[in-house]
């Protein structure tokens, strides 16, 4: 196990800095999160992380060592892809074993090792299967277990659960998560899914257009979000915004911040209240959301609302956040 961390960090290719001065540092044994949407630089950190791109300016350290300039095979890394890249004529147990058989590893540490990596990956009784022979979220758990036996200082783990179905998701990223606190060693994981991010993460990194925008736990991320772009990218649905000015509140050059669970029909206590045009509706039986003045307001069950009502809402004053109108940046509370 070993730290990891980025120190000043950019890669250009060409004209376009695709990572943009990334300083970040993932503890020993800590499952740090790269989480952004497409072109953040996410994927691109993590590849130069495993010796796969070059760095521009910078160092990435492994440990005590820079490994800027270090092949990817010495870096004592582990990866698991979103595509498994399992040898689909090999059987469960020669994939398992496959690196370490190159590594000329004797024959009796590679059978412990394989069966021991088979238990933590609940795959004992299948590893005489071929991968076609196998679920999308076996192979996936396949492509866990290779990484697991070669016993790394690092894993990396690029949208390893994109190809699978939204309950195997599920399932699979708390298989994921057991296994890195069982064994320990330092993983960095990207994804573009944000709700992996909070349910996964020691702490999560919020990656924007090559630019770190904030790392913390996912309760500080969610609670606190350091500018606009992060409230509105956490959270399933995110924060919505709203001028101060228009809901009565100071400083009035300020936007306001405000998560759906914040955002209520009128009742006493509330900020407000406020009257508002619904504009949609997503009604998902536990809760409905509807959308109301470019506000998410969360009514708990069905709601009775439909497009086109007028509705009153109010706003749990302990909820809203503040943000410069300007910068985006967050504003002290």
């Amino acid at each position: 196990m070993a730290e990891v961390a980025f120190d000043g960090v950019t890669k250009r290719f060409d004209a376009v800095e695709a990572v943009r001065e990334l300083t970040l540092e993932a503890a020993d044994g800590e499952f740090l999160v790269l989480v952004g949407p497409s072109g953040s630089g996410k994927t691109t950190a993590l590849r130069m992380l495993a010796g796969l791109e070059s760095v521009t300016e910078g160092e990435i350290r492994i440990g005590e060592r820079v490994v800027n300039r270090v092949a990817p095979r010495e870096r004592d890394i582990a990866m698991v892809f979103q595509d498994y890249a399992l040898y689909p004529q090999m059987t469960v147990y020669d994939n398992l074993a496959f690196a370490l058989r190159r590594r000329r590893t004797p024959k009796g540490e590679v059978d412990e090792r394989v069966r021991r990596a088979a238990r933590s990956i609940e795959m004992e009784e299948l590893l005489d299967r071929r991968p076609r022979q196998l679920s999308g979220g076996q192979q996936q758990r396949v492509a866990l277990g290779r990484a697991l036996v070669r016993d790394p200082q690092v894993f990396l783990m690029d949208e390893p659960l994109s190809n699978l179905d939204a309950k195997l998701r599920v399932q699979t990223r708390g298989e994921i998560k057991r296994l890195q606190q069982e064994i320990g060693t330092t993983t960095v994981y990207v994804t573009h899914d944000q709700v992996e991010a909070m349910t996964m993460g020691d702490r999560i990194a919020v990656m924007n257009d090559g630019r770190l925008e904030q790392v913390g736990t996912p309760a500080e991320v969610y609670d606190d979000p350091a500018n606009v772009f992060v409230g509105g990218f956490i959270g399933s649905p995110g924060m919505s915004f709203a001028p101060a000015r228009r809901l009565g509140l100071e400083p009035a050059e300020a936007t306001v911040g405000v998560r759906p669970e914040f955002a209520r029909p009128w009742e006493n206590g509330l900020v407000g209240p406020f009257e508002g045009t619904v504009e949609y509706v997503e009604a998902l039986g536990r809760e409905t959301f509807l959308g109301v003045d470019g506000l998410v307001l969360q009514v708990d069950g069905r709601a009775a609302a439909q497009v086109g009502d007028s509705v009153r809402y109010g706003l749990v004053r302990e909820g809203l956040r503040l943000f410069d109108a300007d910068t985006g940046q967050a504003l002290e509370r």
